[in-house]
């Protein structure tokens, strides 16, 4: 199941009033684009390329738990305080990206209730699913054979 994309999860009109904050960004391949644990200041939906979600493992290189996109939001630590990323991120391929400013996309959300709600509601989805996704790369990575499975 692919993350719950802003054009399916969000009313046009929510949609649009996004998209008038949005400017185009571009990434190269290998470009680190927020580490684990810095501020969280702005947000991403991946036109084209991919990103992958990693975090830091003392010792080792980082563990990469989800590839991101086409029309995939990158980043959810902006709309939750303190704001700082839990996870990192590295452009796999060259990415071209909507890129949203965090602090203008919240005062937004304030003062009309009902386009926060729709990206509240949207924020959450995708983190239920990224939590379903890291729950089974970790099951992948490191429980002996057969521990995933349902009981």
């Amino acid at each position: 199941m692919n993350t719950p994309s802003m054009l399916r999860a969000l009313p046009i009109e929510h949609r649009q009033r996004l998209m008038r904050l949005a400017r185009e960004v571009s990434f190269p391949q290998g470009t680190r684009i927020f580490k684990e644990g810095a501020r969280a200041d702005r947000f991403w939906i991946i036109r084209t390329g991919s990103v992958d979600l990693d975090t830091h493992v003392p010792g080792r290189r980082h563990a990469v738990i989800e590839t991101l996109g086409h029309n995939e939001l990158v980043g959810l630590s902006w709309l939750f305080a303190p704001h700082v990323w839990h996870l990192g991120a590295t452009a796999a391929t060259p990415v071209r990206a909507y890129e949203f400013d965090a602090t203008a996309v919240r005062s937004l959300c304030q003062d009309d209730p009902a386009l926060g709600r729709a990206v509240t509601q949207w924020a959450g989805d995708v983190l239920a699913h990224r939590l379903r996704t890291t729950r089974a790369r970790l099951l992948d990575l490191y429980a002996p054979y057969g521990a995933g499975s349902a009981v």
